[in-house]
């Protein structure tokens, strides 16, 4: 009977597993009350016959608070950024359809139309050429002669009629400018004027970029030296 009585006792007894605490991830980040704590224990340690000098003490609060303004400094500069992409991108959507003017080395004769721009003279010249180039043979297209020119920016315009008198075929061609400047046979800088045909943000960093119309690539925003 006592064992029976004992094995009941023992029945009506119930395990409770032991649950497992967990542990909170330990911060790797220095707060600024971690460095005031730090700082504190470190004055209560220091040597009393070499107390912490006040350009010590000084010192190392411009420290905590350099890094402090430095990460203030990065979010705040990261919304300005955020911010001026946004403005540039609004302005430039208001391009599309309208031409510019850019540097660059291609133009695009439309039907019926012409490709204008300036030359970049950077000294008097008594013979300043702009020379046409089909952009897919390579062949020598026609020879702008803009004559004697002062410095400055030249404009020159072609009308599509190839050096034979035949009007060229639409597409894209190459403009090349060149002036005898001090006697040496020098290659100038041109601005060609081209549609905007869509605007675009970049990755990167590169920011916002305008489409140009017939295949002739993008340009940055800031690349823009006229809007015409």
């Amino acid at each position: 009977m006592a064992i029976q009585s004992a094995t009941n006792q023992y029945s009506n007894l119930t395990a409770t597993p032991k649950k497992d605490t967990a542990t909170p991830p330990k911060s790797t980040s220095l707060g600024q009350a971690d460095f005031l704590k730090l700082m504190t224990t470190q004055m209560t340690h220091q040597d009393p016959s070499s107390p912490m000098t006040n350009g010590d003490f000084i010192t190392q609060m411009a420290q905590f608070g350099t890094v402090s303004g430095i990460q203030s400094l990065q979010t705040s500069f990261s919304s300005f950024a955020n911010s001026i992409t946004d403005s540039q991108t609004l302005q430039a959507t208001s391009l599309v359809g309208r031409q510019v003017s850019a540097p660059g080395t291609q133009g695009l004769l439309a039907v019926g139309g012409k490709i204008t721009g300036d030359v970049n003279l950077t000294g008097s010249s008594p013979d300043v050429k702009v020379q046409v180039t089909d952009a897919a043979t390579g062949q020598i297209v026609q020879t702008v002669d803009l004559g004697a020119q002062a410095a400055g920016n030249i404009p020159f315009s072609w009308d599509g009629t190839s050096s034979n008198g035949v009007m060229a075929s639409p597409g894209v061609y190459k403009i090349q400018a060149t002036a005898n400047i001090g006697g040496n046979n020098t290659a100038l800088v041109t601005d060609i004027n081209s549609t905007v045909d869509s605007v675009s943000v970049g990755t990167g960093g590169s920011g916002v970029k305008v489409n140009l119309a017939g295949g002739l690539g993008s340009i940055n925003v800031n690349q823009i030296k006229q809007i015409l």
